[in-house]
């Protein structure tokens, strides 16, 4: 994926401007917002039972992994007897872009939809364990997070990572330990070891489909889902992996990085893996630290580094479509043609000009932050007291203004 480092932005209104914003958000939200107004999975308002029945229905289960299935077997034979080629065969678009890229917008709109389509559930479905393991306690999601991190090791740094071989053998590796874990463990093995399932999982938090405790469908205020997240082992691993990697993406292609990368002894290979390592390293740290002072403040809390870990979702999300929007709106429509058979397919022009782009890429990443300010609020206001309420804010305040900044910065560099 390339990026643009000719947009029209001018650093310091970019800068001052979400400065401004997330300042203003923070004071608002200390003056008028005292006490927890999110309810997580107890909220929302129930859609036509008719309409919860087809969508429960196990017809329409049965059809979208099938739907699912089919798209992995064609994705296969792409690779195995098409060109090896990315301008001419559409499998490395449709895993990087329609499934890596669409999962972003498909689980905002529809909820975890990959649950669904997961063609590894169809295949584990024709011979489940009759008598599966559970899982430990402690396992939670740091499976999923190994893969994720792989995964983008693979899309950013991985030598001829479009290559039908390549791509052949990752999949493979993958599909063997989702089937050997699901073999071992039943097929909640999916729910917190793949990796794609996670990220979808994590992603439709912030939908406004969701499902109650009681098992309702309804509709409800993304935070209500956010604040419903799991704080599962794992989280913060996963949550870290998805913003180190995004702005180890946004590097990647800068130019004095690329000559890093041409003249390190290491070679760019191992250079490039250990920058996405220390992007996430990075990332993870300034949380590690942000939980550290949060339990200072209140030896009470005995949980800092997963109480607020649901607050990076939103960020993350920004950071997604910021680097990821112009990739899906241009090569997904290629890929698609190419699927269809249209050979050299040309991707359409973009729809926004430089100046649209900066905007939206600048409002994404400022417009998850302040969503991520009002969850670590509400969050705070319900385990901190009255008087450490605000106070007790301030390191999350500062991480999210320094994550908000470097995010910026790589869209400016």
């Amino acid at each position: 994926m390339g990026s643009r480092h000719d947009l029209p932005l001018s650093p310091f209104y970019a800068y001052a401007g979400a400065f401004a914003a997330l300042l203003v958000s923070f004071l608002a939200l200390g003056l008028l917002w005292s006490s927890s107004r999110f309810r997580g999975d107890l909220s929302g308002r129930p859609l036509p039972l008719a309409l919860q029945r087809v969508a429960d229905a196990p017809a329409t289960r049965t059809a979208l992994r099938l739907l699912g299935a089919v798209a992995a077997l064609v994705l296969l034979l792409h690779l195995l007897l098409g060109p090896d080629d990315p301008d001419r065969n559409p499998a490395p678009g449709a895993l990087y872009v329609l499934l890596w890229v669409g999962l972003v917008p498909a689980s905002l709109l529809l909820g975890p939809v990959w649950r669904l389509l997961n063609p590894l559930r169809a295949v584990h479905s024709l011979h489940p364990p009759p008598n599966p393991r559970p899982l430990p306690a402690a396992l939670g999601i740091r499976p999923a997070a190994l893969g994720l991190l792989l995964f983008t090791w693979l899309e950013l740094v991985a030598p001829d990572n479009t290559s039908s071989a390549t791509l052949l053998t990752a999949l493979a590796l993958h599909t063997g330990v989702q089937l050997i874990g699901a073999a071992r463990h039943g097929d909640r093995w999916f729910a917190h070891a793949d990796p794609f399932e996670v990220y979808s999982s994590l992603l439709a938090r912030l939908s406004p489909l969701g499902r109650r405790a009681d098992g309702r469908l309804v509709l409800r205020s993304p935070f209500h889902g956010l604040d419903a997240t799991p704080q599962t082992p794992g989280l913060v691993a996963t949550v870290c992996v998805l913003l180190g990697s995004t702005a180890y993406d946004g590097l990647s292609d800068n130019p004095r990085w690329i000559t890093t990368l041409q003249t390190s002894p290491l070679g760019p290979v191992p250079t490039a893996t250990l920058g996405l390592l220390a992007a996430v390293a990075l990332v993870a740290a300034g949380y590690g630290l942000c939980a550290g002072a949060l339990r200072l403040m209140n030896r009470t809390l005995t949980t800092p580094l997963t109480s607020f870990a649901h607050s990076l979702l939103p960020i993350a999300l920004g950071y997604l479509v910021a680097h990821y929007f112009s990739l899906f709106v241009t090569e997904g429509p290629r890929t698609v043609m190419m699927a269809g058979g249209t050979d050299n397919a040309l991707a359409p022009a973009p729809f926004l000009g430089p100046g649209g782009l900066a905007t939206l890429q600048v409002a994404a990443i400022v417009t998850g932050h302040v969503l991520g300010v009002v969850a670590a609020h509400d969050r705070s206001v319900r385990l901190f007291p009255p008087d450490r309420a605000i106070a007790g804010q301030l390191p999350l305040f500062a991480l999210m203004i320094a994550y908000t900044l470097g995010g910026i910065g790589l869209l400016i560099a």
